[in-house]
């Protein structure tokens, strides 16, 4: 437990100062963009993280899940076939997309380089996906929380410096924002491939066995083909809710420049100040997906049980020192980015939201390690529908508008949780208050 502990210690850290980088990154598009700029902004992230999603094809789950459940002998051998598979698909993924971007809408309100911007990513985030995964899988997180430091370091720095000594207008200050986010992706491409060279040099010095390129295959997409199609319903219902929203806010008699700038304040400033404290759960989701599929794969259900006992107290407590801080102190933290009480209202309202999806990247982390995909891809579909469902009813009423957005997300994150948590209680034998944990793994 040693390793999982200096793991989620190494990411958590990390993951704290990339988190306040965040913010400050936030900071400045909100004041270089202004409330409809930063609305246009955010508006288009989801739609390229969508990209970003396919182009990682969740190697870096399958590769992280396989590499813990593998001896070191095997593991050069795996990450062989693994580089093969990513330059077939990334080779393939990047014709298709040059093909298929220049007609995609969503880009139109946009500068003409978004578009090819936005291409670049496709090989950068395939390859750093494979040595993402093997560092995952061998738990040297410590490789893992530099790079997401980096990452949001250079944005910082490359938005501060040429905010700073150049004058932009809303289109080419729209460029440089998703420019610099890309700039980032970068970096750390150059960081984690470097890394992981000179880890697989390391490799070619052991001792090692070979596994049929078909075993490898067969494992990696019997984990990355489920979790990919998890992961683009998530994020292609993440890149349509923009619109989903200000759909519903134009029915209800708002004009669509108000539209976009009230997602803005939500999504802009709420919405970052209230996931800051998600690095602890993201940094747990990291550690926890290859410990839980090897501890699975080992049997060892009382420590799978000890485990999400861990888990469940320490988000708990953390989770609602933030969203205390977050409700009593709304109006002190949004004025960081506009003087206006639109936002603090949002954040408060916001507070099941944020305190439920802490609770759900590391029980998602248990899914995949439990290999609960289809259950994990059933529960968001359920709670994605009934989101979408009550934003789309509440938010075109006139008396409800943002209020009924609201409800919506905090109605779907209370309930994907609770979906999340009853299946792995289910499936390592724990009642819904963590009693019986000796008796069901002994039963088991």
């Amino acid at each position: 437990m040693g390793i999982y502990y200096k793991g989620i210690f190494f990411l958590a850290a990390a993951a704290f100062l990339g988190e306040g980088i965040e913010v400050l990154v936030n900071m400045i598009l909100a004041r270089e963009l202004g409330p409809h700029g930063l609305g246009l902004y955010m508006s288009i992230l989801p739609s390229i993280f969508f990209i970003v999603l396919l182009a990682s094809f969740e190697l870096p789950v399958s590769i992280s899940k396989f590499i813990a459940e593998r001896e070191d002998r095997y593991h050069r051998n795996i990450l062989h076939h693994a580089i093969s598979i990513t330059i077939v698909f990334s080779a393939v993924l990047f014709l298709a997309a040059t093909v298929i971007i220049p007609f995609i809408p969503v880009f139109d309100k946009y500068h003409p380089y978004v578009r090819w911007l936005v291409l670049i990513l496709i090989p950068i985030i395939s390859f750093t996906s494979v040595a993402r995964g093997y560092f995952m899988g061998k738990q040297q997180m410590g490789k893992i929380a530099v790079s997401n430091f980096l990452r949001k370091t250079i944005q910082l720095a490359g938005l501060f410096l040429l905010f700073r000594l150049f004058a932009f207008d809303t289109s080419e200050s729209l460029l440089i924002a998703i420019g610099t986010f890309i700039g980032s992706e970068i970096v750390v491409f150059l960081y984690l491939f470097y890394m992981f060279i000179i880890q697989f040099q390391q490799l070619k010095r052991q001792p090692f066995s070979n596994l049929k390129q078909k075993v490898v295959q067969k494992n990696l997409m019997a984990v990355s083909i489920p979790t990919t199609g998890l992961r683009l319903f998530s994020a292609f219902s993440g890149a349509i809710q923009p619109f989903i929203i200000k759909a519903a806010l134009i029915r209800s008699g708002m004009s669509e420049i108000v539209a976009t700038e009230q997602f803005g304040l939500l999504m802009g400033v709420a919405m970052s100040i209230g996931f800051f404290p998600a690095f602890i759960a993201h940094s747990l989701m990291v550690v926890l997906i290859p410990a839980v599929s090897k501890t699975y794969s080992q049997g060892d259900y009382h420590r799978l049980q000890k485990m999400l006992q861990q888990v469940m107290k320490l988000t708990f407590v953390y989770g609602v020192a933030a969203v205390a801080i977050f409700y009593f102190f709304a109006p002190e933290l949004t004025s960081l980015f506009f003087k206006s009480e639109t936002p603090a209202l949002y954040l408060q309202l916001l507070w099941p939201f944020f305190l439920f999806h802490f609770f759900i990247m590391p029980m998602q982390a248990f899914l995949f390690g439990l290999n609960l995909l289809k259950e994990t891809f059933i529960h968001i579909i359920w709670s994605t529908i009934i989101s979408f469902g009550l934003i789309l009813l509440l938010a075109a009423m006139p008396e409800w508008r943002m209020n009924g957005v609201i409800i919506g997300m905090n109605t779907g994150a209370v309930l994907l949780a609770l979906m999340h948590y009853l299946t792995i209680c289910k499936k390592i034998g724990v009642t819904f208050f963590m009693k019986g944990l000796i008796q069901n793994s002994t039963e088991r």
